[in-house]
């Protein structure tokens, strides 16, 4: 199994946004800390066990976990896991942006496999989600944060709706903004849900017009606002198409964070500050007014960022979900019942 974090074209994790008819965060106490603590009161250390056996074997199955909960998020119904439904339409994980980058879906199998056998019918995908989700981000480095649940299973999954949806790398902050306002979560919240590429790594094709091909029109080949050595030391991993050593930049992959790339800490932020954000849209959270002083704050505060990345991943894995009586409860992740 292939476990590399991978952006396309499009930005990675967070920046996922699956359309939804409410757009709302769902503070309601459906969705609560120790949900299953009667009915499957093992569910999370079961899905805690089964992403530390898998870390073991894939190191980088962390930013894969975390990734594919983003996917699923800003309407948490597991909608992501689906590889067909009863429509016949072309699922969400078969989109051109999601399309052979999930990482991270046999561990959520196996997972849903053990909690059927220890409680049968109870826990559901989307909650199984956001449980992995959170385990491997500690994993990773980050504080522990409780993680509520209740989240039902989505019926339906249509790759269709993913379009418009997935802004590009290179989207500016007010856009950025814009989208995340409208599902309720706030600038502060989306620059903080930002340091969630401190880990993983970004394709070739993603970034490397800021290298070779920035302004075509001013005969600027590369981003001003990139460092020149950090952009040298990339080149090194992504040589321009038609020179020596060039490989194909849909597969190529350069680390997202140059100072710990393996680690989930905040100094994520302190590479956009030195000007080494590799995506555009990354490096332009530094350089707009509107939110370099966030940055500044998170790249100084290394508990209060993972503080308040814990705070913003429970926030955001409140947007549209279902509750109550509302879908269902998988028995496989993969298909609805």
């Amino acid at each position: 199994m292939e476990v590399g974090h991978i952006v396309t074209a499009t930005l990675l994790i967070f920046y996922m946004l699956l359309p939804s008819s409410a757009n709302m965060i769902h503070d309601n106490d459906n969705l609560h800390v120790g949900f299953y603590d009667r009915t499957c009161p093992r569910a999370e250390q079961i899905v805690g066990n089964v992403v530390s056996h898998a870390v073991v074997e894939f190191s980088n199955i962390l930013a894969g976990l975390i990734r594919l909960h983003f996917h699923d998020c800003f309407g948490c119904d597991a909608s992501i896991l689906l590889d067909a439904t009863p429509s016949g339409e072309v699922v969400e994980k078969d989109s051109p942006a999601n399309g052979k980058t999930l990482r991270g879906l046999e561990v959520i199998d196996q997972a849903k496999t053990r909690l059927e056998n220890e409680c049968p019918g109870t826990v559901s995908c989307a909650d199984i989600l956001a449980f992995a989700a959170r385990d491997a981000a500690v994993l990773a480095g980050l504080l522990h944060y409780p993680v509520p649940a209740g989240r039902r299973d989505g019926r339906s999954s249509r790759a269709a709706d993913t379009i418009g949806n997935l802004p590009p790398p290179s989207f500016p902050v007010d856009k950025l903004t814009e989208i995340f306002s409208k599902k309720g979560l706030t600038q502060e919240e989306m620059v903080t849900l930002s340091g969630a590429h401190s880990i993983g790594a970004a394709h070739c094709s993603s970034f490397d017009y800021r290298l070779y091909n920035f302004d075509p029109n001013q005969s600027q080949s590369q981003d001003p606002s990139m460092d020149l050595l950090y952009a040298n030391a990339v080149k090194l991993g992504c040589p321009k198409l038609g020179t020596p050593f060039a490989e194909n930049p849909n597969k190529t992959r350069v680390p997202l964070d140059s100072i710990t790339p393996l680690k989930l800490d905040n100094m994520y932020y302190m590479g956009l500050i030195a000007k080494r954000g590799l995506l555009s849209s990354d490096q332009a959270l530094a350089n707009d007014p509107n939110t370099s002083k966030i940055v500044r704050q998170m790249a100084l505060n290394p508990i209060t960022w993972s503080k308040k990345f814990g705070q913003a991943m429970i926030r955001m894995g409140r947007v549209d979900v279902l509750t109550g009586k509302e879908g269902e409860i998988r028995n496989n992740c993969r298909s609805v019942n």
